[in-house]
């Protein structure tokens, strides 16, 4: 009788139906870049999942690593939710460095778009702190998954931070 639970198939609930682009698994092909001004220009590669258990709402979990050493760097999960009836869409994510965002901004045709609403962290964070942070998940032309983080932080306006581009895998 458990097994036949895991074997059922889900139906995707359609209030997230303008985010149905997004899911699959993903794994970046080439190494994506990072830089800020407090720190030194690396690489990573990562891997994403979006998946959805039929319930008004996306879950994403994120796995970065080492390009060379194959070793982990950041982690993060969270769940993408959409207003009903509108293109409004809020990103709850939680990363492994101890912070926690909330996102919210607009899926428009096959890209996403938001800006943080709030950013909360551990009381011993790595400082500088994150203030802010923008991202935009884009599918492109090829098929391809684009991912552009812009962070702010105690000293540091809003830059650029991390760029990376994902084939879909499943």
């Amino acid at each position: 009788m458990a097994g036949d639970a895991a074997e059922t198939v889900v139906c995707l609930n359609p209030a997230i139906e303008p985010l149905s682009w997004m899911m699959g698994t993903w794994i970046s092909d080439t190494p994506g870049k990072g830089c800020y001004p407090t720190i030194k220009p690396f690489k990573y590669m990562e891997e994403i999942k979006i998946t959805h258990v039929g319930q008004p709402m996306l879950n994403i979990s994120c796995n970065g690593f080492n390009p060379e050493t194959k070793k982990p760097m950041h982690r993060e999960c969270g769940f993408f939710r959409i207003k009903p009836g509108t293109n409004k869409v809020a990103f709850i994510c939680a990363q492994n460095t101890g912070v926690v965002e909330i996102e919210e901004g607009e899926v428009n045709g096959q890209e996403l778009a938001l800006s943080s609403h709030s950013v909360a962290r551990i009381s011993f964070a790595k400082e500088p702190h994150v203030q802010q942070i923008s991202r935009t998940f884009r599918l492109l032309k090829d098929g391809k998954l684009e991912h552009t983080v812009f962070m702010a932080t105690d000293n540091q306006p809003l830059l650029q931070h991390l760029h990376i581009t994902y084939t879909r895998c499943i």
